[in-house]
């Protein structure tokens, strides 16, 4: 089995991450990828095993329409800061994954200006699909070619031509020797030649044998891009759909139908794929602005964790963030953020999916069991996830009121991981009373790992921040804000313990757990008491 088989990955759109300009002038480096460093410990806390980058080499606008394949784009660094980047994710033991567009490029791209210059005289002619003099180009060229998806900006290559691919191929190689990246992103996978696919992966594979091929793929069989040939997986459209829309049309028969067709007890037609999920990227809206209520969001990121495939967080969503295609823009699904700002956002959310990383990381069946739904009604769903003698149940309730499933479970006691209940199994059955929009994960042994709060090895774990907390002390989070803890006070549901806290920055007021603020991020102090 290799890493990516297990593998969290979180997903950035880097030119929108770091609010780089919307255009490249050519101007001077700015360094603004180099934040990614500091959200390092965020990475960590949520178990991320990958980051996958957006574009990031040299375009002309949004990435996709790429003017160098060996060179970081100037509005997010250079290829020396980039190389540091990596260098400290691996030292994190976070692997880099890459956005390969590799099926057309911008109209700036060397070897198509050379066409611009010389006409039928370059030797670049063949270079791209379907060139040819016999007509002028939307844009004013004496010459037309094939744009992607109509898009005369994204110039399409052709994949055909061996100069193309060697040119692709030593740019890949480039990334691999220089900065230790562990696998690609295909865009437009669907537009690209078979036997290009064939010949990367034999290239790739040969310099790393785990590297990652991963394919955008939004329609037909996955099998004819994920395959022993060709890919390692693909984006798993089919469910992104289904994630959101069984719960905003209470029908869990909808996703169950998807997973049990792609990975089902009974021959799965993709059961030999890791695919890959998502709930939001940087092509669709955020998930917080789809769902019809937001206390659907925990059980979404529950459902994607728990069923079959590779689940993924795309960067800001684990905070719930909205954002909307508008006008014909998608730069609202790719905003500037940052860290600090985002938690004081929807920490429970954060929470939750911190705990679905700590939970997938302890129980191999959650992460490769077979998937064999138990229960199903249009509000609720209780499956199992079952691998080498270990299963996991995984509950879910969707409507505004409590639910109960009862099930045989062969156990005395199931624990749920997300929150450490227990409940007792008499003579093997349970009767499991869920409360409205909740999910739960039931085993019957609790991992150490995930009944504490951080996903930090023990020999790092340290003792909590100063006890008791102080009243009017400033605290120091581990990111630079400083803050002024004004009392501790008591959920008035849970009786859990909150700290109530003032940025000494701009005066507002939160709340947040006891144990978290007095928890580690990654393997440093959230908040640390200043002197």
């Amino acid at each position: 089995m290799n890493w990516y088989d297990d593998a969290i990955i979180y997903h950035i759109y880097p030119l929108g991450f770091c609010g780089a300009p919307k255009f490249n002038d050519g101007g001077e480096v700015v360094y603004r990828l180099d934040k990614v460093i500091d959200w390092i410990p965020h990475l960590r806390e949520m178990n991320v095993d990958a980051v996958y980058f957006g574009p990031v080499f040299e375009s002309v606008e949004h990435g996709y329409d790429t003017t160098d394949y060996k060179t970081i784009d100037r509005r997010l660094g250079d290829n020396n800061s980039f190389r540091n980047i990596c260098d400290k994710l691996h030292e994190a033991g976070i692997r880099v994954i890459l956005d390969g567009v590799f099926n057309h490029v911008g109209r700036k791209f060397p070897q198509f200006v050379d066409i611009q210059e010389k006409g039928q005289a370059s030797g670049y002619c063949d270079w791209f699909q379907n060139l040819n003099f016999g007509g002028p180009s939307p844009c004013g060229d004496p010459f037309w070619y094939e744009g992607w998806n109509g898009h005369y900006n994204l110039v399409k290559l052709n994949l055909r031509n061996v100069g193309v691919c060697d040119h692709l191929i030593d740019a890949v190689n480039y990334w691999i020797e220089e900065f230790k990246i562990d696998g690609i992103r295909f865009d437009a996978a669907d537009c690209i030649d078979f036997d290009f696919f064939r010949r990367i992966r034999s290239f790739c594979k040969g310099k790393k044998p785990d590297f990652w091929l991963m394919g955008e793929i939004i329609h037909g069989d996955y099998n004819r891009w994920a395959n022993p040939e060709m890919l390692d997986s693909v984006t798993n459209y089919e469910c992104y759909k289904g994630l959101y829309s069984s719960h905003n049309d209470k029908n869990y028969f909808e996703i169950d139908y998807s997973i049990n067709r792609q990975s089902g007890m009974n021959g799965g037609i993709y059961r030999n794929i890791d695919l890959y999920n998502f709930v939001d990227n940087h092509d669709v809206n955020r998930l917080a602005s789809t769902v019809n209520n937001p206390a659907y969001l925990p059980l979404i990121y529950t459902l994607m964790y728990a069923m079959p495939g590779i689940p993924s967080i795309y960067y800001g969503s684990e905070y719930g963030i909205q954002g909307r295609k508008e006008n014909g823009s998608d730069d609202g699904l790719r905003p500037c953020l940052h860290l600090t700002d985002m938690e004081q956002e929807n920490t429970g959310l954060y929470r939750h999916i911190v705990k679905l990383g700590q939970a997938y990381r302890a129980y191999p069946a959650l992460r490769n069991g077979i998937y064999e739904r138990e229960q199903i009604t249009n509000q609720q769903l209780l499956f199992r996830k079952v691998l080498d003698g270990q299963t996991v149940h995984v509950a879910l309730n969707l409507g505004d009121y409590s639910y109960t499933f009862n099930f045989g479970c062969g156990a005395e006691k199931l624990t749920d991981v997300l929150t450490g209940n227990s409940y007792n199994a008499g003579g093997g059955n349970v009767s499991l009373e869920v409360p409205p929009f909740t999910s739960m994960i039931l085993v019957s042994e609790v991992a150490e790992s995930v009944t504490e709060e951080e996903p930090v090895p023990a020999e790092e774990k340290a003792e909590p921040v100063e006890t008791p907390l102080v009243e009017g002390a400033r605290y120091r989070h581990f990111k630079g804000g400083e803050y002024e803890l004004i009392t501790i006070a008591r959920h008035s549901e849970t009786e859990e313990e909150l700290v109530i806290y003032r940025s000494v920055k701009d005066g507002k007021t939160w709340a947040r757990p006891k144990d978290m603020f007095t928890g580690m991020a990654g393997d440093v102090r959230r908040f640390t008491k200043l002197d």
